[in-house]
Formats: C-alpha cells, structure tokens, sequence
C-alpha cells in the first residue's frame, strides 16, 4: 500500500513539474532580422535573436538574447492575431535616416504577437518573415 501511494506521488510530482517546464516555453520564441534594426534605440546586425518575455496584462516586459547575451529589453503590448502564425516574422517601420525600426514580433504557430509601439494610420510598418 505505502509503494503505491509513493508511486502516485511521484507520478504527479512529476507531471507537475513537467507542466511547468511546458508553460515556459509558452512566453518564448525566435526572431531572425533580416537586415539591420533598430530596437530600443540599439542598431541590431542581421541573425538569430531569442524573445522571451514576462508579465501577465497586456504589456508585458521583453528580453532580445543573441545566444546568451542580452542585446535589448523593452515593453511591448501582447495581441492577439485571428489565426496562428504559419513563420516567424516581424514587422519594422522606416526612419527617416533611412534606417528600419522594429514595431511588432510574430511567432510561428502562435496567435500571440508582440506590438512595440501603435503607429499612426499613415506610418505603415512593413513585414519581413524569416524563410
């Protein structure tokens, strides 16, 4: 009797914490700039990036990391899009220097986007994915 009750604490325990390993991912994602980028007033070099984030409303705090170094962090809103991503992209807004600056992040397979700034309806960001 005593092994078996050990045994379903263990098995839950261990989905417990599996779970949480799980909901952690959740508030992660890739993004790859395509060309150069401004984010937070910080030119960024075409490459891989990790986004991760935190918080629970709608702005949330956001973390940029080339492999382990952290290269920017900023608030941004969390929207919600109709449908899933089907790639990671992003969208940037051009400067008047000629430069690009992020605006939003989009994750493959997610409905979560991370909206860096609203835009008057004349300032239209593009869109870059990365293929």
């Amino acid at each position: 009797m005593k092994l078996s009750k050990a045994s379903i604490l263990l098995i839950g325990s261990a989905v417990v914490f599996s779970s949480g390993a799980f909901a952690g991912d959740a508030n992660k994602g890739k993004l790859r700039l395509q060309n150069k980028t401004i984010v937070d007033g910080k030119p960024l070099n075409p490459g891989h990036y990790t986004v991760e984030w935190t918080g629970t409303g709608p702005t949330v705090q956001v973390t940029l990391l080339q492999g382990k170094r952290v290269v920017a962090t900023f608030s941004a809103h969390i929207t919600e899009q109709p449908t899933p991503d089907h790639e990671d992209a992003y969208g940037s807004a051009p400067q008047p220097d000629g430069s690009s600056r992020l605006t939003a992040i989009y994750f493959s397979g997610k409905r979560t986007a991370l909206e860096l700034e609203q835009y008057e309806a004349s300032q239209q960001p593009s869109m870059s994915n990365s293929r």
